[in-house]
């Protein structure tokens, strides 16, 4: 008769219920999966945008401009449609306005939101096509929530690879992001 230690009891408890190691998995998986940080963009509306590969991985403040920061980009999928996620500070004293986006190799790129209707989480175009970043505060387009939405995809982009693109705001005007990582759909953390 053999004894057994806890960890082979352990092992055969799990092995017994195999659905049980389903959420270890994916937490294992996620953490393999994750993006190094992307850089930050800022800009004070004089059309001048810089990029800090050391930017912080919350998001920062910076007093008197416009902040762009954790861009991730959701094109991956072998669909037509993608999503960009990212956060976005306003230091200034102005509300500003988010007004649209150009996204190479999208056809067409709205401002969407996810919000429950009727029981049913529905995706739809932002009201009046933009997204208001009031002053002094920040806003996070993420997954499930607001995002900037590629439609007529030419095709998918490999994880890992990087797409640039054009933030065009009210106030502090374009914004240009270099080298946003593309991640996997489920990538919704912060990196």
């Amino acid at each position: 008769m053999k004894d057994y230690t806890m960890k082979d009891h352990t092992m055969k408890r799990l092995l017994a219920k195999p659905y049980q190691l389903i959420p270890l998995l994916l937490v294992l998986l996620l953490t393999a999966c994750a993006a190094p940080p992307p850089p930050m963009a800022t800009q004070s509306g004089n059309g001048q945008m810089t990029t800090d590969a050391t930017a912080e991985k919350t998001p920062a403040m910076v007093d008197g401009e416009l902040t762009v920061e954790n861009v991730r980009a959701n094109l991956s999928l072998p669909s037509d449609t993608g999503s960009v996620w990212m956060t976005i500070s306003n230091g200034t004293d102005t509300d500003d306005t988010l007004i649209g986006a150009e996204i190479p190799g999208c056809g067409v790129v709205e401002l969407h939101e996810m919000i429950m209707e009727n029981s049913v989480m529905v995706m739809k175009q932002v009201e009046g096509g933009q997204i208001v970043i009031p002053a002094g505060e920040t806003v996070e387009l993420k997954q499930g929530g607001l995002h900037v939405m590629c439609i007529n995809k030419e095709a998918p982009r490999e994880v890992g690879s990087t797409v640039d693109l054009i933030l065009y705001f009210a106030n502090a005007g374009d914004i240009s992001i270099t080298a946003a990582p593309v991640v996997a759909p489920g990538e919704m953390t912060k990196p």
